[in-house]
C-alpha cells in the first residue's frame, strides 16, 4: 500500500463481487480520508469476521505482478526494511499514477450566491480561496492552497463546513500512454491517383498534386505519410480538400517509441576464443544446464575479453529457449554495449534505463512484457522489467557502487536483487569485473560463487583471432617531489613529456580527474575564509566556463565574491583543480582541441553518445573526464592515460575509500593500450606509499585483496559483518543530535534484550557531510555478525524506527 507501513505488514480489505482481481493487481483503496494505491498480496476466501472497507477498483492498465515478482517484493521488503508496496513499485510500468488528485470546486452556481457567502463573516483566507475558485473554476487542492498562502487550510475548513466548497478525489490520467498518429492512405487505385495528380498539376492545385504523389510514392514503398507532416509541407487546405473528395483517408496507427529506431549496426561474427575464455563459457553453460552454484564471478584484467564471454553465454542461453538481462552500471556505457549486443543479436535487444524519455520507457516496458526482446539491456532498473523466461543475468562491472540505489526507498543493491531473482526463476547470474567487489571475491573464494579467471589481456587481429598483449606500463609520480623541484603546474614533467609524445605521434590520451569544475575551494588569502554553500556544509566549486560557484550537493549557484564576506579583503584565491581547469590547461599548453566528459558536459544520454562518437572519430586528441571515462570503454587509439590527481576521495571517512581508489585507478589505466599500440599510464599523487596506489600500479588485484580483507576482518567490517545506517535530518541541529542519541540508546536496549552481544551500535555521530540542503544530519550504524544478518529487519522493527528516519541496509558509503 502507498503508505508508510512497516516491512511486510499488510492491511485487509473486502473485494466486492463485481471486481475480478487476482493477486498482484494494483488497486485503489480508501485509507482514512485518503485514496491510495495498493497491491493485492494475498486473497482469502474466508471472512475475518470484522467489518472491512471495500477495494474501489483497479488502477491503470498495468498487468498484475506475477508470483515471482510478489516473492521478490517480499524479499526486498524484508531485506531492505521498506514497505511491501515500496518494493513492489519497482516492478510497476512507467507512468503509473502515483497519487490521487484532490480537487476543490464551488457548490454555488450564481455569482450572487458567492457574493452572499463572502458577506457571511468569512475569514480573509476563506474569502481569498472563494475568490480564486470563483474566478478560475475547479482547481487541484494543493495548488489552490499555495495561492492562498498563510491560513489557507483553516480557510478551506470554513468553506467546507459552510457547504460552499466541496472536495472530490480521483485518479489523474497517467502522464504517459500509447502514442498514436494519424496517417494518410489512398482510397483509390494507383492508376486513378496518378491520373488525378496529373489533372491537379495542370490546373491550379499543384500542392494537392504534390501531396498525392508523395502519398503514392510512400505507399508503394510500404510506408505512410503522417497527416501532421502533410499539413506542414503541403498545407492544411490541400489535405482537407483531398479528404473531402474521398481520395485520401485518415488512419490512426500506433507509433512505437524505440530508442534504437533508425540505428544501423554492423553485424559481427563471434571472435575466436582463447582457452581461458572457452573454459569460462563452458562453466557458464554447465550452470545454465543445472550445475551449482548458479552465481559466477568472472575476474579478468582490463581488455581480457570478458564481453565476449558474456555474448557467448547469452547465445547459449538463447539457444536453450531462455532470455537474458544485461546490466551495466552507468547509462554512459550503454552505447558501446548496445553496439556489441546488436551486432551479435540484431533486432533482439531492448534498451531500458532512466535516461530514456518516459514514452520510450513505457513502450519498451510493455514490449518486454509481451516477450518481444531476447535480451533487455540497461542500468539497475532493467532488472525489474517483466522479462519472461529469464535464463541468464549478466552484471558487467559488478563492483560499481552505482548498482546500489541510494537516493530513494527501497535502497536495494542490484547485485543481491539479481541473485534473488535468479534463485526464484532458476536463472544464472554472471558477474564480471577487472576489480571485483572485495565482498564478492570473498564469497567466490568461499564457494558461494563459482570463480572464473581471465589473466591475459587480448587484442583482436585479422579474421577475429586474438593475441595476447601486455598490460599498460604504469608510472607513479610523487607530486611532492615535483613541487620541490619548482614545478607548480598541474602536469608533472613526465606527464607533460608523455602528452607531447602522444600528440606528436597522432595518438590519443585520456586525462582523468574525479572532480568537476575549475577550482574546488575559493579562499580569502587574508583571513582564510572559505566560501561555503549556505545550505550545505561543503565548500562551493568554481566553474570557470560559467563564472559561477556551484554546490555539487544541492546544485545551488552564485556569483564568486569580489571581496571576502568575512574580512572584506580582496585577495581571493582559487585553489584546487577540476576537469574544466585541466581542459583549459591542455588547450593553453599544447594548443590542441580537447573534449570534456563529466556531468556538466553530458547531462543526457545522447550527449554521452555524441562525446564518445566525436572522440572515436578523432575530433580531439585529448579527452578529459571524471569517473565516466574509467568504465568499460574500448578506445583503440588511446595509448596514454594520465591520472591528474589520484588522491581524490582517498581521505574521506569511508571504509571503502581504499577499495574505490584501487578500482578506479585499475579501471582508468585499462583504457590505455587496448589494441596493437602499447599503453602507458602516469599516476600523479601526494600519497605514493598508500597500499591501494601501490597495488594499482602493479595491477595486482590479489595483493590488494589480501591487505584489504585483513583490514576488514580486523575492524569487523563487511563481509565480516552486516551494516544498517539509520539517518535523521532536521533543520535544528540540537534536535537532530538528541533524536540520534535516543535512537542509539533504543537500539542498544533492543540488542541487550535479545542477548545479541556480538552486535553493536556505532554512534551516534554527524553524517558526512553533516548538513545538506539546510538540514543537519546525524547517523547511527547497527552492526551484526554475518551469522545473525537475517535478524536485521526484526531488530529494526522492534526498535520502532520512526518514519522520519532513513534506513539504508548495506550502505555503499
Amino acid at each position: 500500500m502507498d503508505a508508510l507501513l512497516a516491512p511486510g505488514r499488510t492491511l485487509t480489505y473486502a473485494m466486492p463481487p463485481a471486481l475480478d482481481l487476482t493477486e498482484g493487481a494494483i488497486v485503489s483503496v480508501p485509507l482514512g480520508s485518503r485514496r491510495v494505491r495498493g497491491v493485492v498480496i494475498e486473497i482469502h476466501h474466508r471472512s475475518p469476521g470484522i467489518l472491512l472497507r471495500d477495494i474501489e477498483g483497479a488502477v491503470g492498465s498495468a498487468p498484475p505482478l506475477t508470483g515471482t515478482q510478489l516473492k521478490l517484493a517480499r524479499w526486498l521488503s524484508a531485506e531492505y526494511f521498506c514497505s511491501l508496496f515500496q518494493a513492489a513499485s519497482l516492478m510497476f510500468p512507467p507512468g503509473a499514477p502515483e497519487r490521487s488528485r484532490v480537487e476543490l470546486r464551488l457548490t454555488l452556481v450564481r455569482s450572487s450566491e458567492a457574493e452572499d457567502a463572502r458577506a457571511e463573516g468569512l475569514s480573509q483566507p476563506a474569502r481569498r480561496l472563494l475568490d480564486i475558485l470563483s474566478t478560475d473554476g475547479p482547481l487541484e487542492e494543493a495548488f489552490a492552497l499555495r495561492r492562498v498562502g498563510r491560513g489557507a487550510r483553516s480557510g478551506l475548513q470554513e468553506l467546507l463546513k459552510a457547504g460552499v466548497v466541496q472536495r472530490s478525489e480521483a485518479w489523474p490520467r497517467p502522464p504517459v500512454g500509447p502514442k498514436f498518429q494519424e496517417e494518410l492512405r489512398l482510397a483509390v487505385s494507383a492508376e486513378e491517383t496518378a491520373q488525378l495528380a496529373a489533372e491537379l498539376a495542370s490546373g491550379r492545385a499543384p500542392r494537392r498534386a504534390a501531396l498525392l504523389e508523395a502519398v503514392l510514392a510512400l505507399q508503394e514503398g510500404g510506408g505512410r505519410l503522417p497527416a501532421s507532416q502533410a499539413r506542414k509541407e503541403y498545407g492544411g487546405a490541400a489535405v482537407t480538400a483531398l479528404l473531402k473528395r474521398g481520395v485520401l483517408v485518415l488512419e490512426r496507427t500506433r507509433v512505437l517509441r524505440d530508442p534504437l529506431a533508425g540505428r544501423a549496426f554492423q553485424l559481427e561474427s563471434p571472435l575466436v576464443l582463447t582457452q581461458a575464455q572457452s573454459e569460462a563459457v563452458s562453466q557458464v553453460g554447465d550452470a545454465l544446464r543445472g550445475s551449482e552454484p548458479k552465481a559466477l564471478l568472472l575476474e579478468g584484467v582490463t581488455g581480457s575479453g570478458k564481453t565476449e564471454v558474456y555474448l557467448r553465454a547469452l547465445a547459449e542461453c538463447l539457444a536453450m529457449g531462455k532470455r537474458g538481462i544485461y546490466l551495466v552500471p552507468e547509462i554512459a556505457l550503454t552505447p558501446q554495449t548496445v553496439q556489441r549486443l546488436s551486432s551479435r543479436f540484431p533486432g533482439r535487444i531492448g534498451l531500458y534505463h532512466s535516461g530514456l524519455s518516459l514514452g520510450e520507457q513505457y513502450d519498451t516496458w510493455w514490449r518486454v512484457q509481451r516477450g518481444e526482446f531476447d535480451v533487455v539491456l540497461g542500468s539497475r532498473s532493467a532488472l525489474f522489467t517483466p522479462q519472461p523466461d529469464v535464463g541468464l543475468i549478466v552484471m558487467d562491472e559488478e563492483h560499481e557502487w552505482t548498482y546500489k540505489q541510494q537516493d530513494a526507498t527501497p535502497r536495494y543493491h542490484a547485485r543481491d536483487a539479481a541473485l534473488k531473482l535468479a534463485e526464484l526463476t532458476g536463472a544464472v547470474v554472471l558477474m564480471g569485473s577487472a576489480t571485483p567487489d572485495v565482498a564478492s571475491y570473498y564469497h567466490a573464494l568461499n564457494g558461494r560463487y563459482r570463480l572464473l579467471r581471465l589473466e591475459d589481456r587480448l587484442a583482436t587481429g585479422a579474421q577475429g583471432r586474438t593475441a595476447t598483449v601486455p598490460l599498460p606500463q604504469v608510472r607513479v609520480v610523487d607530486m611532492r617531489e615535483e613541487l620541490r623541484s619548482g614545478n607548480r603546474s598541474i602536469f608533472s614533467s613526465p606527464l607533460h613529456d608523455a602528452l607531447e609524445g602522444v600528440l606528436r605521434r597522432g595518438e590519443q590520451a585520456i586525462l582523468f580527474l574525479n572532480r568537476r569544475g575549475s577550482a574546488g575551494v575559493v579562499q580569502c588569502r587574508d583571513c582564510g575564509h572559505v566560501v561555503r554553500c549556505r545550505r550545505c556544509d561543503l565548500p562551493m566549486t568554481y566553474h570557470g566556463a560559467t563564472d559561477r560557484l556551484q554546490c555539487h550537493l544541492c546544485g545551488v549557484t552564485r556569483r564568486p565574491p569580489a571581496q571576502c564576506p568575512a574580512c572584506r579583503g580582496v585577495r581571493i584565491r582559487y585553489l584546487g583543480v577540476g576537469t574544466q581547469r585541466v581542459a583549459d590547461e591542455v588547450r593553453a599548453t599544447f594548443g590542441v582541441p580537447v573534449l570534456r566528459w563529466d556531468r556538466d558536459a553530458a547531462q543526457e544520454q545522447r550527449a554521452h553518445e555524441e562525446l564518445m562518437d566525436r572522440f572515436s572519430r578523432g575530433e580531439a586528441p585529448v579527452l578529459v573526464g571524471t569517473q565516466m571515462v574509467a568504465k568499460g570503454l574500448h578506445l583503440p587509439r588511446v595509448t596514454l592515460v594520465g591520472v591528474v590527481l589520484a588522491d581524490v576521495g582517498l581521505h574521506v571517512p569511508d571504509l571503502r575509500a581504499g577499495e574505490r581508489l584501487f578500482q578506479t585507478l585499475c579501471q582508468v589505466a585499462g583504457r590505455a593500450g587496448r589494441a596493437e599500440l602499447p599503453g602507458h599510464v602516469i599516476v600523479q599523487t601526494y600519497a605514493p606509499e598508500h597500499y591501494a596506489i601501490k597495488a594499482a600500479v602493479r595491477q595486482e588485484y590479489l595483493a590488494f585483496y589480501r591487505q584489504e580483507i585483513a583490514y576488514r576482518a580486523e575492524h569487523r567490517n563487511p563481509p565480516f559483518s552486516r551494516l544498517a545506517r539509520l539517518m535523521i535530518a532536521h533543520v535544528n541541529e540540537t534536535r537532530c543530535q538528541q533524536d540520534a542519541e535516543l535512537m542509539a540508546q533504543r537500539l542498544r536496549n533492543v540488542l541487550a534484550k535479545e542477548g545479541l552481544g556480538e552486535a553493536d551500535v556505532v554512534g551516534p555521530a554527524p553524517a558526512y557531510p553533516p548538513r545538506v540542503r539546510g538540514r543537519y544530519r546525524w547517523q547511527v550504524v547497527l552492526r551484526l555478525p554475518p551469522n545473525r544478518s537475517g535478524e536485521l529487519t526484526p531488530l529494526l522493527s522492534r526498535a520502532e524506527v520512526p518514519p522520519a528516519w532513513t534506513v539504508d541496509v548495506d550502505p555503499a558509503d
